[in-house]
């Protein structure tokens, strides 16, 4: 079958004109330096370098180890599965600490409480709330750390001790205040018992509190790379009625020892994101 001639050249001036257009937007994004497709950046320690104890918290047990399967399904094999007892002690207090690293991949959904607990047979108590993991950031330089774009606020610094090697080095914590996404489940098996999910993300230098905040912070098209992470606190307790402010307290107590450490695992964001770096 053959087209007439005035068909064949309305087909070609119609392929010439869509190579003509995706040339030009391609040159258009370079043009505007944005970055359609993110690039993977690494940890720069392991999460299990993570101290295994963090101000009066202390490890009980070893850490999780998840089968393939399990791996598959949380979509990062960059985690930490670990819990902390109160001096060591467990009738003391427990809080059972969960990190997911991820990079590079821009659609994943990061497993969250609300999401898997529900699925695995937990009833939901409450919907997920946000709240204010507030704690003492008072040994913070908030004055000299490096300005983030927009030239309006600087990243807060803190000091760090090297588990290994025992040297004090400065890291660059993250923009913004630590809100939590937390949900209050209960086991139909153990009615007696109250199980607390909370979760926050860090996500290019940033927190948030949700996946669809983390989508607007690490997949920003003007940034080369992306990542996030998912920080998870859980603790089962016997049903008191004020469970969320227990793990609120648990929390924080935790998490103003263990925030420089992560952030020394992270990637050094404010030189990722400096100019110099952008234009490599």
């Amino acid at each position: 079958m053959q087209f007439d001639r005035s068909v064949r050249v309305a087909l070609a001036l119609l392929v010439a004109l869509l190579l003509v257009s995706a040339a030009g937007f391609r040159s258009g994004i370079a043009a505007l330096n944005l970055h359609l497709r993110k690039e993977a950046v690494q940890l720069r320690e392991p999460l299990e370098s993570i101290p295994t104890s963090l101000g009066r918290w202390k490890r009980i047990g070893a850490d999780g180890r998840f089968g393939t399967a399990m791996v598959e399904s949380l979509g990062t094999n960059q985690y930490l599965d670990r819990t902390y007892a109160y001096e060591g002690n467990q009738n003391s207090g427990m809080l059972h600490l969960h990190i997911a690293y991820y990079t590079g991949v821009v659609d994943a959904v990061p497993h969250v409480p609300e999401r898997c607990w529900g699925a695995a047979g937990m009833a939901m108590v409450t919907q997920p709330q946000e709240v204010t993991i507030d704690f003492d950031r008072s040994s913070w330089d908030m004055t000299s750390g490096p300005l983030a774009p927009g030239g309006t606020q600087r990243y807060p610094l803190a000091t760090v001790i090297d588990p290994v090697t025992r040297r004090a080095a400065t890291v660059s914590m993250p923009l913004g205040s630590t809100e939590a996404s937390v949900t209050v489940f209960q086991d139909p098996q153990a009615p007696e018992r109250i199980t607390v999910g909370g979760y926050f993300f860090v996500a290019n230098g940033r927190l948030a509190s949700t996946p669809y905040v983390v989508r607007t912070y690490a997949f920003d098209l003007s940034s080369r790379y992306a990542y996030y992470c998912k920080v998870q606190f859980s603790l089962s307790m016997p049903r008191s009625g004020n469970e969320v402010e227990v793990w609120t307290q648990r929390s924080a107590d935790l998490l103003r020892h263990l925030y420089p450490h992560l952030m020394r695992c992270l990637p050094d964001w404010p030189t990722l994101e400096s100019p110099l770096t952008k234009e490599s």
